[in-house]
């Protein structure tokens, strides 16, 4: 016989996660990886070379049911190293689901950012020239929402084979030795 739910004894010695718990550490896992502050080390970054491939990627949230993660990915064809002052980082004023193009566009351009006064720095930045190879981007809010990658763009720059991208290191990852 088959026992239902009420027959069944509480197990004290389990977890129990109520839903928003998991979301909450969903967004906060999110913004832990957003490239989106000066205290982003060049690291690993900085053994990049001319010739390599690098990925961009945004999305993919969630633990059962993900996000789609959408992506561009393209070859190394120049870097530079730089130092820039990281300023305070913008206050949109709204969730960043709730985030325009223009506020994409608006926190992009203020990196590398700090969040508190006492932060604002110089800090070294090594810029990639990326030539384009492949995206994969949303093209509609139900699609994905409107990230840095939307309609065939990054930010307000168009995506097509062989176009060049002025780009932060710490925003790319390495491809994967597969692709």
């Amino acid at each position: 016989m088959i026992s239902s739910p009420k027959n069944v004894p509480a197990n004290d010695d389990k977890l129990n996660i109520s839903p928003m718990s998991l979301m909450g550490a969903a967004i906060t896992a999110w913004l832990l990886v957003v490239p989106a502050r000066a205290d982003h080390a060049v690291g690993a970054a900085s053994g990049l070379q001319i010739g390599d491939c690098v990925i961009f990627r945004e999305g993919g949230a969630g633990w059962l049911l993900k996000t789609p993660t959408y992506w561009f990915k393209g070859l190394v064809v120049d870097l530079s190293r730089e130092r820039r002052i990281a300023n305070l980082c913008p206050h949109i004023g709204k969730q960043a689901s709730a985030y325009t193009q223009a506020d994409q566009l608006r926190l992009a351009a203020a990196m590398p950012c700090v969040d508190k006064e006492s932060e604002v720095q110089e800090v070294p930045v090594l810029r990639l020239r990326v030539a384009v190879e492949a995206w994969e981007t949303p093209w509609s809010p139900q699609h994905g929402g409107i990230g840095w990658l939307y309609r065939g763009q990054f930010l307000d720059q168009k995506l097509y084979k062989g176009g060049v991208l002025d780009i932060d290191a710490t925003w790319l990852a390495p491809c994967e030795t597969d692709t």
